[in-house]
């Protein structure tokens, strides 16, 4: 459980080739810089002590490379395991935001994004966006966060022959700037919960 002031975020993600785990270290990081407790959860070896994990948690960041358009086949399992807590609304009110990395620029990762908010509204959380500006595509666009222009989340590109060493900075920096935003965000409003029950 949370304190009052320090909110628990979850990050649950899969990861088949280490880029999307990169990634999730970077929310992580950012999350934690802005006074979180983390709670790292991949999806596809999930234990019954992780679920409990996601359950208590204040908020649950989403990750999954995309896959021919979506998730990956993982992340949609993980997403039809947790179909219980739709129906009993055990993760409602959380926080929710998500992130996703493909090999083409675009690579329709707005198709994950979008499907990460869809996950997030049935089971009656609450979406954070990015919250970032883009690059502006000037010269320097390239070493800017959100460099590829996304705001449901945060999306980010690799070389599918590379390793996660070869992730732009600039998807690194905002990676941790959608785990710090989420932590602020539920910080919020876990404060705010606990003045309106005082």
């Amino acid at each position: 459980m949370s304190s009052p002031l320090r909110p628990t975020v979850a990050i649950a993600f899969h990861s088949s080739n280490g880029h999307t785990a990169a990634l999730a270290e970077a929310v992580a990081r950012g999350a934690a810089e802005a006074g979180a407790e983390v709670v790292s959860v991949t999806v596809d070896t999930i234990t019954d002590a992780q679920w409990a994990q996601l359950d208590a948690a204040d908020a649950i960041i989403f990750g999954s490379p995309t896959y021919m358009g979506t998730a990956s086949a993982a992340f949609h399992a993980f997403a039809e395991a947790g179909s219980k807590r739709y129906i009993s609304r055990t993760w409602s009110d959380k926080y929710a935001a998500g992130f996703t990395i493909s090999g083409g620029l675009s690579g329709d990762k707005s198709s994950t994004l979008g499907y990460f908010v869809t996950l997030a509204a049935q089971h009656g959380m609450h979406w954070i966006s990015l919250g970032q500006l883009p690059g502006f595509g000037d010269a320097n666009s390239e070493s800017q966060p959100n460099r590829l222009g996304y705001y449901v989340g945060a999306g980010s590109q690799s070389r599918y022959d590379a390793g996660a060493d070869a992730i732009p900075k600039s998807d690194i920096v905002t990676a941790e700037r959608l785990g710090a935003r989420v932590t602020e965000q539920a910080a919020i409003y876990i404060a705010g919960r606990a003045a309106l029950a005082s």
